[in-house]
């Protein structure tokens, strides 16, 4: 920081329309926005380029596969905490809550365990300057696994879980109402025959139910104490939304149903839907469509789940598919919205005095973006 930085000929996207003209950046913060041609020392031509405020992501497991690519397979966490940061600033995502998972569906004796071993990575890595992103910590709680509030608590002591999910895989409701999706997805996965996954289908439905009442109470408990943001997950119906304004949560993730969005919307929750939703044109389980959502306004936030260019890509895919809406807004989806679902007030726009995260992006309808470099205060990270 403290090098100053004049990024010329923009397509600006600002929070209400895009201009074209430059910005300039004083000790990492945006010092100026301006209409026009810019002249001077100092200046970076971005030949008409899109220039976006540094996206926010709230909910990707990405850092997950990159540690454990293969069954059976552990990769030095160091090394996986770097490649997942370079892909995740490569897709324009300057701000990333990492989410990592404590219990696990179905039960790993193991997943406590590796979640410690990824925050120590990452707070090494934060401690060396090995990283591009800013990142933060989103804990994944499987409410129904039977050691999640044993992995749990260590991990809010440390003080170091921004956000929470309370996420419930079991089958028969929430995200796999459909049993069939359920057993296709699971037969899929874990190789079973038809007599093996009767057996654990039952065996899920279960345990389901009474360990999620002993447990979700207690995760909530310790959420709260370690003053960590809540978010539920996957939610149906408006019971399922009740329950969580109940417990304090603000953040709706994956809302399956227009019902539940539409609850949590009148209840004052930010509904988060999946980028890869929107690219792919639909819920790749069957559930609401975020390009529906988008377009009865029941949307705030886009989180890349699982693809992190699905995130940007998503921005300009939303204008194109959802009448009434702009770049502008959607850019908000992946950008404004989320940094202040989560308290981050210094980011997420091309304002004088923010964080001085930038992307540039080359765009053409019907195409996938390019980014082209992205800045995290200032300071040039892809």
């Amino acid at each position: 920081m403290g090098r100053d930085l004049v990024l010329a000929n923009a397509r600006l996207v600002l929070a209400d329309r895009v201009v074209t003209g430059s910005l300039a950046v004083r000790d990492g913060r945006i010092a100026a926005v301006d209409d026009g041609l810019s002249t001077g020392g100092g200046i970076e031509d971005l030949e008409g380029d899109f220039l976006l405020p540094g996206l926010v992501e709230l909910h990707t497991d990405h850092l997950e596969s990159h540690f454990a690519p293969r069954p059976g397979v552990r990769w030095n966490p160091i090394a996986a905490v770097q490649a997942h940061d370079a892909q995740i600033a490569g897709s324009g995502i300057t701000t990333v809550f990492d989410a990592l998972r404590v219990g696990s569906d179905p039960d790993a004796e193991d997943a406590g365990r590796e979640t410690r071993v990824l925050v120590d990575a990452l707070n090494e890595a934060r401690a060396e300057d090995r990283l591009r992103a800013d990142h933060f910590l989103h804990l994944r709680c499987e409410v129904p696994a039977a050691v999640v509030v044993q992995e749990a608590e260590p991990l809010f002591a440390l003080g170091a879980v921004r956000l929470a999910s309370l996420m419930d895989h079991t089958p028969g409701q929430r995200q796999f109402v459909d049993l069939a999706q359920y057993r296709r997805y699971y037969q899929a996965k874990a190789g079973f025959g038809e007599a093996e996954m009767d057996a654990y289908v039952a065996y899920r439905q279960g345990v389901g139910i009474e360990r999620a009442s002993i447990n979700r109470p207690k995760l909530v408990a310790l959420a709260h104490a370690a003053g960590a943001i809540l978010a539920s997950h996957d939610d149906a119906t408006a019971a399922h939304v009740a329950e969580a304004v109940a417990e304090g949560v603000s953040i709706a993730e994956f809302p399956t149903t227009v019902e539940a969005a539409s609850a949590a919307r009148a209840a004052g929750l930010k509904v988060l839907m999946g980028a890869p939703n929107v690219v792919r044109g639909g819920s790749h389980s069957g559930n609401a469509a975020a390009s529906d959502l988008a377009e009865r306004g029941l949307l705030d936030v886009l989180s890349s789940d699982y693809v992190p260019l699905s995130l940007i890509h998503a921005a300009f895919v939303l204008p194109e598919r959802v009448s009434g809406l702009d770049l502008p807004a959607a850019v908000a989806f992946v950008t404004r919205n989320p940094a202040a679902a989560v308290g981050l007030h210094d980011r997420g726009a091309l304002a004088p005095g923010l964080r001085a995260d930038l992307v540039r992006v080359s765009h053409r309808p019907g195409h996938v973006p390019i980014v082209r470099a992205v800045w995290r205060e200032g300071r040039r990270v892809a």
